[in-house]
């Protein structure tokens, strides 16, 4: 591969998606490294004035600061947009820093967005406290429920909010329906992609306007940085996200970025392999607890669905035991999977979400959401999966399942 042939759009887009996953955005120094460089660099020198002048008026390519642009981040862009089949991406700090900017980017006071219900806690915060706050009223439907989304349009909607599958409850939203209602509309549709990946699902395919990462999770993969993406059309990023970045700061560090560029190089192997360990698991337990939530599972009322958006239904899944002694009761008893609330790690690791990630909710909002006393949430790591299997069977058996 040549120096500049990763950046090259007329060739990378016809790479196949492994390829681009390894190869994509690559752009290579005059030392012609075969692994990315990694630029710590806050700024940038010019030969002359009016390079500098030309660069910053837009009239010419080339770095001005970065907080703007970073060779490794701008790698990093160019392969996540490939892989999502986006005209554009641009890197954030974090997941939520993500989803923040792909909402306060378009909408102002008097704007109208709804949202699902069932959201990672954080997310559903964005709807019902900080847009509110600047006068941008919200609305939480039944992601399920096709109609509630077309129902729940005023004349001030602008944007359509979701993730599927939905975290912790694992609610599957039929993107092509919701996409369709939204065109229609003139809505915006902005998809949380961050169970799934480019790896599992391409939420564009199915008519989405803007997809939003939590990098953190299967793209670095690791558990080893935060970081976040938001892809979309050129247009839209370059003229509604660009100006708010470009303002107020939420950019991805380089080396972040780096990191999550090795990471996806192996994002398809293992997500498909931890989908694969997730649904064995599921299956060996499913009949032992209360409520088993796993859209890789014919129990799942949206099976389907998901099956036909999906290559494959990911690593999380979640389950409900009754109560949060019994929860508690499973977690105390693991041996090899940790307690903790990152998902899309290599390592299999299980939360109770009730007092962790939605522990800022209230309870009515718990309530609505399905997130019970009694759900833990499982991400389903590479380890061989019959250990994990007799982890969870020991556990259990400990709680008196």
């Amino acid at each position: 591969m040549k120096k500049t042939t990763g950046t090259d759009r007329s060739i990378t887009s016809n790479w196949r998606p492994a390829t681009q996953a390894v190869r994509g955005g690559t752009w290579r120094s005059e030392h012609g490294e075969t692994s990315e460089a990694l630029f710590l660099t806050s700024g940038y020198t010019y030969d002359n004035a009016q390079t500098v002048a030309d660069r910053f008026a837009g009239e010419a390519d080339g770095m001005t600061y970065s907080r703007l642009q970073n060779p490794t981040v701008a790698m990093l862009e160019e392969r996540i947009a490939l892989m999502e089949g986006a005209e554009a991406c641009r890197a954030q700090a974090s997941g939520m820093a993500a989803m923040t900017t792909a909402l306060l980017c378009q909408v102002s006071a008097g704007d109208h967005v709804v949202g699902a219900r069932a959201a990672f806690g954080s997310c559903r915060w964005l709807l019902d406290h900080l847009l509110p706050r600047f006068g941008i009223e919200t609305t939480v439907v039944d992601s399920a429920d096709d109609d509630a989304w077309e129902a729940a349009i005023r004349p001030n909607t602008k944007v359509f909010f979701f993730e599927t599958p939905a975290n912790p409850t694992l609610d599957v939203v039929d993107l092509a329906h919701v996409c369709e209602v939204a065109r229609a509309h003139g809505i915006t549709t902005v998809v949380d992609n961050a169970f799934a990946t480019s790896a599992l699902q391409r939420p564009m395919d199915f008519g989405a306007d803007v997809v939003a990462y939590s990098a953190t999770k299967l793209m670095d993969g690791q558990g080893r940085v935060l970081a976040g993406a938001v892809c979309g059309s050129q247009e839209w990023i370059d003229e509604v996200l660009l100006p708010f970045q470009r303002n107020t700061g939420p950019n991805c560090a380089p080396f972040n970025a780096w990191v999550v560029l090795k990471g996806l190089e192996t994002l398809s192997l293992r997500a498909h392999r931890q989908s694969e360990n997730a649904v064995e698991l599921g299956k060996s337990i499913e009949a032992r607890v209360p409520k088993l939530l796993h859209p890789g599972l014919p129990s799942h009322p949206r099976h389907e669905l998901a099956k036909r958006q999906m290559s494959a239904t990911g690593p999380i899944f979640a389950f409900d035991v009754g109560d949060r002694k019994t929860a508690f009761a499973i977690l105390d008893a693991l041996r090899l999977v940790d307690i903790s609330n990152n998902i899309g790690d290599a390592r299999s690791l299980m939360c109770h979400p009730a007092s962790t990630t939605h522990a800022g909710m209230t309870q009515e909002a718990r309530d609505e959401m399905g997130v019970t006393e009694g759900l833990l949430r499982i991400n389903v790591g590479l380890e061989d999966v019959e250990d994990i299997k007799e982890d969870f069977d020991q556990a259990l058996k400990a709680a008196g399942l």
